[in-house]
């Protein structure tokens, strides 16, 4: 973009189901570096719900008529599963960055798809993991790469609430065809790029087990529990539902080194490393859409590569396709790599 350095990034977003209005929000707080310059989508009200009262906001039924007019840097990408590969090759190949709501596609033939228009272009692609922005995952990963916990051995995440769909309120989640799966590639998809940010490697094996436990009209599971060894030694143990709260004291993150330990509950990060004293340290929450938002416009404007990538984004797809193998198998199963795509640098 011209005059990235000093000019507002113009994001079109594209979709305006439920998650698109948390986005809105994190464009609201960002004034100053980000312009809410257009919408797409086939639901006139549903757009216009998202525009509010900013009139400047251009609204498109199609979002290949909102790229072909022109006038953006970058697309928000806030669509059901099945359609998230479309719109990011579709952008990618009008020059335009894309910020991409979880899971960045559901195959690995899109995912190679995907990687071959970044490459071909050079646009930046964002996965809109939100959760990386918590300030406790920050001085987390800050604190493990300064070595004061020495290698990594175990790390463990959990997602799970007690969801209240229906049969007529889940829509396209309940259907395989369109979600990808069920909970997995859904909710789970969190706490599986906050293991890999943690962890800090590359996916190659994993073992899952999936279950139904309560939401019987769902084509796929509600529940997963997801054990991940990565390249560099780590092992990763992920749960995650939409049947269940967590049990009280379960972690949100918790990780284990050769030198000590780290754990928390998204607020509140707790450190012991051996020959001691416990550090406890509570953060004030922040907006974590806002912060995602501005580090997309910052990476934009400045260049830089941004937390996670496509990369990362195909790495966690490829450990949900291989967690469906592992449970159907009941083996281990291989992460599967895709052409084009290399690890992080």
């Amino acid at each position: 973009m011209t005059g990235a350095g000093t000019r507002r990034v113009r994001i079109g977003l594209i979709g305006a189901g439920g998650i698109a209005g948390a986005h809105v929000a994190g464009y609201r707080r960002n004034s100053d570096t980000v312009e809410f310059a257009a919408i797409a989508d086939p639901v006139r009200e549903s757009a216009e719900k998202r525009r509010g009262d900013d009139d400047g906001v251009r609204i498109y039924a199609d979002y290949r008529e909102m790229i072909a007019a022109g006038g953006l840097d970058a697309v928000d990408i806030c669509l059901p599963h099945h359609l998230h590969a479309d719109a990011v090759i579709a952008a990618a190949d009008a020059g335009l960055h894309v910020l991409c709501e979880k899971p960045l596609c559901l195959t690995l033939a899109e995912a190679a798809e995907i990687a071959a228009a970044v490459e071909r272009t050079g646009v930046t692609v964002m996965c809109a993991h939100n959760q990386l922005f918590q300030p406790a995952v920050a001085a987390a990963k800050e604190l493990i790469e300064s070595g004061a916990l020495g290698r990594v051995y175990e790390v463990r995440t959990t997602d799970s609430f007690f969801n209240d769909f229906t049969v007529e309120s889940m829509g396209w989640r309940a259907r395989a065809a369109t979600s990808g799966g069920g909970e997995l590639i859904d909710t789970g998809y969190h706490p599986l790029y906050l293991l890999q940010h943690l962890a800090g490697g590359t996916p190659v094996e994993v073992g899952a087990m999936l279950s139904r436990h309560r939401l019987e009209f769902m084509e796929g599971e509600d529940s997963a529990q997801v054990l991940v060894r990565y390249d560099n030694g780590v092992v990763g143990h992920v749960t995650t539902s939409w049947a269940y709260e967590p049990a009280v004291g379960t972690e949100k993150f918790s990780l284990v080194g050769e030198k000590g330990s780290l754990s928390s509950d998204g607020t509140t990060l707790h450190v012991r490393v051996r020959g001691e004293e416990p550090v406890t340290t509570t953060f004030e929450p922040v907006h974590e859409f806002a912060a995602e938002v501005a580090h997309f416009a910052g990476c934009v404007r400045e260049g830089r590569r941004p937390i996670q990538t496509h990369v990362e984004g195909i790495d966690v797809l490829g450990v949900i396709l291989a967690a469906y193998e592992s449970a159907t198998t009941g083996s281990i199963a291989g992460v599967r790599p895709v052409e084009g795509v290399s690890a992080p640098v």
